[in-house]
């Protein structure tokens, strides 16, 4: 089965969804007021056009596919859970240039945008670890 990469990212009414370049012979999309409605959208849509293939007689082929942030619309979607400072101590990504990101005044390059990944994905299993009494 393909594995076919998603793109999560802010638009003007919320975000939205869409497949990285395949040469499958579709293509799905997602639209919502949040990333939760969007995937929602997202998945309906991949079902909408496996069915109208199914009901064509024409072959669909299944992919694993899997959602990824670009750095803006990551940031967009939790500066409602962390400041940048915060997010600064967790990724040691500058704040002043976080916002920048933020705002798409600046893209992050490769480095950053790992940089920020890691420093997630360590906050991630920091949290997952914590037990309270």
């Amino acid at each position: 089965m393909k594995k076919v990469k998603v793109y999560i990212e802010k638009s003007e009414n919320g975000y939205s969804a869409y497949m990285d370049d395949t040469p499958l012979n579709y293509c799905c999309i997602g639209e919502g007021r949040t990333v939760e409605e969007t995937i929602d959208d997202f998945n309906k849509s991949y079902i909408g056009i496996r069915e109208y293939f199914e009901e064509e007689g024409r072959t669909f082929e299944e992919i694993d596919y899997e959602f990824f942030y670009d750095t803006a619309s990551f940031l967009q979607e939790y500066c409602k859970a962390f400041s940048l400072a915060g997010l600064e101590r967790i990724t040691g990504v500058n704040q002043t240039q976080l916002g920048h990101y933020l705002h798409g005044r600046h893209k992050p390059n490769r480095r950053t945008i790992e940089r920020i990944q890691k420093g997630v994905e360590r906050f991630a299993a920091e949290l997952t670890a914590i037990r309270f009494a």
